[in-house]
């Protein structure tokens, strides 16, 4: 029997998953930690364009899905657990941390690969809801930019190039998403509709 369910935050990178998250009041569980560590053989690489060869660390194959689902399936078992903690400029991880719920019926999962874990976890009878953050591209193109520049998640041209792709991406990634079970919106809606399902005030 659970104690708790999840509401997954998915979407664009950049498209404000994070602040929406830190918003809500509730405790979080960063799915970008679940990033495989560079070196790992199993990393996908970009196969064409200016950063070819590079690790694509936009497919979900650069990350722990298993994992992911393992983490929340605890969470929402026990009310607290172990998660791992990963430094992105770096790639790798850096350490674990505890993630203690305080008795919430429901915490937020976000990250870029957040949709995966949907199928499986509405399955389980994990899931809450499911949303799909999204704005529009150009918006999404310099929130990313700015925020991985000033984070140093990468060489600056290497942001450059990404965010220019993934902008072109964007509208498919929001349907993958969709074709997962989650629901798209803004931040703004989605703020207004997981405060009135938790009872939480957004901050």
């Amino acid at each position: 029997m659970t104690t708790a369910q999840v509401i997954v935050l998915a979407g664009p990178s950049g498209s404000g998953k994070s602040r929406l998250a830190e918003r809500l009041g509730l405790p979080v569980l960063r799915l970008d930690d679940f990033y495989k560590d560079v070196g790992d053989p199993t990393l996908p690489l970009i196969t064409d364009g200016a950063n070819a060869g590079l690790v694509d660390w936009d497919h979900p194959d650069s990350w722990l899905c298993d994992d992911a689902l393992a983490a929340i399936e605890h969470l929402c078992l026990h009310g607290q657990g172990d998660v791992p903690v990963y430094d992105i400029p770096t790639s790798t991880r850096t350490g674990r941390q505890n993630l203690d719920l305080h008795g919430e019926a429901y915490f937020v999962a976000e990250g870029i690969f957040a949709q995966e874990v949907v199928p499986r976890a509405r399955e389980a009878g994990l899931l809450a809801d499911a949303l799909c953050v999204t704005q529009r591209p150009a918006v999404t193109f310099w929130r990313r930019l700015t925020r991985d520049l000033r984070e140093h998640r990468k060489p600056p041209l290497v942001l450059v190039r990404r965010g220019f792709a993934l902008m072109r991406a964007q509208r498919g990634v929001v349907a993958h998403a969709v074709s997962l079970g989650c629901r798209p919106m803004t931040p703004v809606k989605a703020a207004a509709e997981i405060a009135q399902m938790t009872g939480h005030s957004i901050r």
